[in-house]
């Protein structure tokens, strides 16, 4: 059969039929994969209906739910590019990627739809709105609109999502995902972590990010499995809803808080198989405790917003903490020099240069920054900096702009880290470089105490002191009770820079 939309073709075509549930959501009821599939046409048929054509954009900022989930797979159908929105996005925020995507069409939730609607007249895109609970004018549109009968014609190459990145240093950028972007992380995933039409996937993710809506989605429409699908991170829904799934995808904090709950335990989870993190580092500790605790190695993996998935700790072998795996099929890593760009031997640590289908397409609007970050051989400058191990397994130690640099000499954050965490008391521990008169940048440590206790900012350095080289070693210990974070769980360095950038001024 010739494909007239592989997205479509692969993925959602198999659900036409399906009469068993896709969807199973926390007050009881169920979506059929028919039932989610005839969603996707009404929402395709909409969007025709609305003037939408192939390659145009379409944003959304709502809220998780099943026809927030369909709004893609219907983008998809109907050719038009997604653009998911996180909903804590401000209206000025909203403003930049609407008018920078040329959004013809925008969702907004109700709540917030009185202050985006001037936004969205001001970079000339229609607002609708389209609740948690599946009301609104978009969904009158939708109950109104004649079901798309046949997907739009698209080749691989063509645009099937727009991904804004976080922007912590200038403007965010508009990742290019492909459909074989997509299609190709899905059928790899799907086989490296064996999953099958058997599985059960709890969903607990948010829907406006690459990890959500297409690691986890994907993989599961791939194999032909179903979801319980929760509108976001609660413990206690978790632990309820644990005894009827068979894997997990998650941040390290959906691990970290049910390790905090002593409901935790094996026989809660002996029937599941598999347990993965991702989107941010997970701390060994925790890695450790949750195998203690219930059996189960938690299996974590590399990717990113230009490429998904890129690397995997395997299903069957060793997990090891600290590392993300050997690369996954498809897809090429090289570990260069960050100044001259030539490739370093194993075991030394570089810049983390990817290639293979799961890489993006480039950046919307941005050619300049596109040359900047797409090599002409094809390989991205991810702008994570890592090594090999003798076996072939990736570590990351930070990101390029989280470099240290002090008296001259390169300090990475994460074998800092490494060491503080590992000292009695310290749940966690951030590592930065802030200005310095004499060094240029100092080494500031920034903990999380373990609940009660009171850490010695002292006696922290005086530890550091045995185990570190000298220009390694923190100039100062800062307590904090929390790190800040992203939405998925990512510490936000540049705001404790910020914060910290007088703490050594006349030093």
């Amino acid at each position: 059969m010739t494909e007239t939309n592989p997205l479509h073709d692969r993925l959602l075509a198999p659900l036409e039929q399906r009469a068993d549930p896709f969807l199973h959501l926390p007050d009881g009821r169920t979506i059929s994969g028919a039932g989610f599939y005839r969603l996707c046409t009404q929402i395709a048929g909409a969007l025709d209906e609305l003037g939408l054509r192939p390659g145009d954009r379409f944003a959304a900022q709502v809220e998780k739910s099943p026809e927030a989930l369909a709004l893609f797979y219907g983008a998809a159908m109907a050719g038009v590019v997604f653009l998911p929105l996180n909903p804590a996005y401000t209206p000025q925020e909203v403003g930049y990627f609407l008018e920078n995507a040329g959004a013809a069409l925008f969702l907004a939730d109700g709540r917030k739809a009185p202050a985006l609607d001037p936004v969205a007249t001001g970079c000339g895109a229609r607002m609708m709105v389209l609740n948690a609970d599946g009301t609104g004018s978009f969904a009158q549109a939708l109950a109104a609109a004649t079901p798309r009968q046949a997907p739009s014609p698209r080749a691989e190459d063509d645009l099937a999502a727009l991904l804004y990145t976080s922007g912590t240093t200038g403007r965010s950028k508009g990742a290019m995902i492909s459909q074989r972007n997509l299609l190709s992380n899905a059928s790899v995933l799907a086989q490296e972590w064996r999953f099958a039409d058997t599985d059960v996937l709890l969903h607990a993710l948010p829907i406006f990010h690459t990890h959500g809506l297409f690691v986890a989605t994907n993989t599961v429409l791939a194999s032909g499995g179903s979801m319980i699908f929760l509108p976001r991170l609660d413990v206690d829904a978790l632990i309820d809803w644990l005894p009827r799934a068979t894997c997990l995808m998650g941040v390290p904090t959906f691990y970290t808080r049910l390790l905090d709950d002593p409901r935790l335990t094996r026989d809660l989870v002996a029937h599941m198989r598999l347990f993965v993190s991702g989107s941010a580092p997970l701390l060994a500790d925790t890695h450790r405790d949750f195998a203690t605790r219930t059996g189960h190695q938690i299996l974590e993996r590399y990717g990113m917003t230009e490429t998904n998935m890129n690397t995997s700790n395997p299903y069957d072998g060793a997990r090891r903490a600290g590392t993300v795996g050997p690369p996954l099929p498809g897809v090429e890593i090289r570990i260069t020099d960050p100044d001259t760009g030539k490739a370093l031997p194993q075991g030394a640590i570089g810049m983390i240069e990817l290639r293979g289908d799961n890489v993006f397409q480039g950046y919307w609007q941005m050619p300049e920054k596109t040359a900047a970050e797409l090599r002409a051989d094809g390989f991205f400058i991810s702008g994570d900096l890592g090594c090999f191990d003798a076996d072939g397994y990736l570590q990351i130690v930070g990101r390029q702009k989280d470099l240290i640099i002090a008296g001259g000499y390169n300090i990475y954050p994460k074998e800092v880290e490494m060491v503080l965490d590992a000292l009695p008391g310290v749940a966690e521990s951030a590592v930065i470089g802030v200005p310095h008169a004499d060094l240029g940048e100092a080494v500031l440590a920034v903990l999380v105490p373990e609940p009660g206790v009171v850490l010695d900012p002292g006696a922290i350095m005086a530890a550091a002191d045995g185990q570190l080289a000298r220009f390694k070693q923190p100039r100062a210990v800062e307590i904090m009770p929390d790190l800040p974070r992203n939405t998925m769980g990512k510490v936000q360095k540049a705001a404790l820079r910020e914060r910290f950038a007088g703490r050594f001024a006349g030093a």
